[in-house]
């Protein structure tokens, strides 16, 4: 049997073999000529010390020992014949995870997604990034791999009761991400690579058998007897015509900012709740900044990547929080939809650019909505829509983004002047606490306030604060039976991921749609 070992590696010994071999060797009492193989189990960085170490797990194989790599994943699919079809409506993590999974069973995916695939999604937002340019239907939230895609590849999930994280991970492995990520305690791809991975993805459903259809944007559900059993898209080939199309369940994985996918289920009595949600500001820094506090050097080590941060407080009975923290990373508008300022942070895979950027958001509940409770199910959703909009509207009619010196937003003054920033279209100082509603501008100043004593340098004249980061999960959730995970009122309805309220992120999305697929073939094959 191979023995485990606890490795502490210093941060230029992470990538040396024979340190490594060294290393197992001393804590097996194995002789280095002994050792027939390690395989990593486990990696993470540890800064808790001034020095920063790798603590890593690792399996360590005697000579008598066999190493056997595991089998791949796609080496069991076979070619589904489409006796069986299931609709998926969006080419996000859920979808895409959902139709392998889906193949998997023996059953034909068929996806529609109402953007654009990964490469020619690209223009689209050099569009909004350069000129303010909002195409509804594709954007940094809509298109092939969804809202991951182009927006950080961060695969850190805490989603273990949804099931074996490690499926979803490999499946990513398998088309054409760094192996890395089945090992590291905080696995990231990048938004560089990410695209290529969903493209390969979608080569292995057509390859076997399935179906990916991009420009399909869904306009209504065909009901019959209170079953879904299609959907009618926009036909791209057709000007002012659509399409129906039908199949034995339709899994429906829109993401967290359709709207319009909400108010086609309301329009068809089909139940949907509002739910709590989370909206902000994004805090930029200075890279160099965090990775003194998180280092405590005055220069980064050339073997520690990028540090990042995790904060979080109360505030008047509601959390205020760092989320989605892209360190090396960048901001990037990702609004859906012309008139509205949503602001989001990505990081390429080497997590090089100098700036870190995190959201800094406050839970919302429904009590929080008092004025815009008329809006029934709809409340939290057009609160979202109007502060993104007001946002908007203090500007020039740009995607500039409305932004304060963080000891100004702290303080509620407007910056005579605004540092370096790694967002594109640039920002203008703008009196976010008026912009803001109020009750969320007190929670975000006291909180942030907090977050400067937790972390000494945090508060920064160079550091900057943007509005608005809205879309940090959905503000409506589909319900689904917690054992069919089927609508309980709506036969072979299947809601999924992010956009049903189910998920937060690449890996619990992924791992969503996969538990899906499964209920959906429990539901079809018996």
């Amino acid at each position: 049997m191979p023995q485990i070992a606890e490795l502490v590696l210093l941060p230029h010994e992470r990538d040396n073999d024979a340190v490594q071999l060294q290393k197992a060797a001393r804590q097996t009492g194995l002789r280095p000529d002994q050792i027939s193989h390690i395989e990593i189990l486990k990696s993470s960085l540890d800064a808790r010390s001034r020095q920063a170490v790798y603590r890593v797990r690792v399996e360590v194989y005697g000579q008598s020992e066999i190493f056997t790599p595991e089998a791949a994943i796609l080496d069991g699919f076979k070619p589904v014949s489409g006796h069986q079809k299931v609709i998926i409506v969006g080419a996000g993590p859920a979808g895409y995870f959902a139709a392998l999974e889906l193949i998997e069973k023996g059953i034909q995916p068929i996806v529609l997604d109402r953007g654009k695939d990964a490469q020619a999604r690209r223009r689209d937002l050099r569009a909004i990034q350069q000129f303010g340019t909002v195409n509804p239907h594709s954007n940094y939230c809509f298109g092939e791999g969804g809202a991951g895609t182009y927006s950080d590849g961060k695969l850190y999930t805490r989603s273990v009761k949804r099931g074996n994280v490690y499926k979803s991970l490999k499946l990513l492995v398998e088309h054409g991400s760094k192996s890395d990520i089945l090992t590291e305690a905080h696995p990231h791809i990048g938004s560089n690579k990410l695209p290529g991975v969903v493209q390969n993805m979608r080569a292995t459903i057509e390859k076997y058998g399935g179906a990916v259809h991009f420009n399909h944007f869904v306009t209504d559900l065909v009901l019959k007897n209170g079953r879904l059993i299609g959907v009618v898209t926009e036909d791209p080939e057709k000007e002012n015509s659509t399409r129906e199309w039908l199949a034995d369940a339709v899994i429906l994985a829109t993401g967290h900012s359709a709207r319009d996918i909400y108010r086609l289920l309301h329009k068809h009595d089909i139940r949907i709740e509002a739910k709590p949600f989370a909206l902000g500001v994004r805090v930029e820094h200075p890279q160099e900044i965090i990775d003194g506090i998180q280092y405590k050097q005055n220069q980064r080590d050339e073997h520690l990547p990028a540090a990042s941060y995790s904060l979080v407080c109360q505030v008047g009975g509601r959390g205020v929080f760092s989320f989605c923290m892209c360190p090396g990373g960048l901001i990037v508008p990702a609004a859906t939809a012309p008139g509205e300022i949503v602001v989001n942070g990505m990081s390429m895979s080497r997590r090089d650019s100098p700036y870190a950027n995190s959201g800094v958001v406050t839970s919302i509940e429904p009590e929080d909505l008092g004025p815009w409770n008329h809006h029934g199910v709809f409340a939290a959703m057009e609160f979202q829509s109007e502060v993104e909009r007001r946002l908007f509207q203090a500007g020039d009619g740009s995607q500039k983004g409305p932004a304060l010196r963080l000891p100004d937003f702290i303080s509620g003054k407007l910056s005579a002047a605004l540092p370096g920033t790694s967002y594109i279209p640039g920002f203008y100082p703008a009196p976010l606490y008026e912009l803001l509603p109020e009750f969320i501008y007190k929670r975000l100043r006291d909180g942030l306030s907090q977050f400067g004593k937790q972390m000494r340098g945090y508060y920064s004249q160079e550091a900057t604060v943007v509005a608005t980061e809205s879309r940090t999960s959905a503000p409506v959730r589909i319900p689904r039976d917690p054992l069919t995970l089927m609508h309980p009122e709506t036969e072979r309805l299947f809601p999924c991921g992010e956009g049903a309220g189910y998920a937060g992120g690449i890996i619990s999305a992924a791992m969503d749609g996969q538990n899906v697929a499964r209920a959906v073939a429990a539901v079809l094959q018996g």
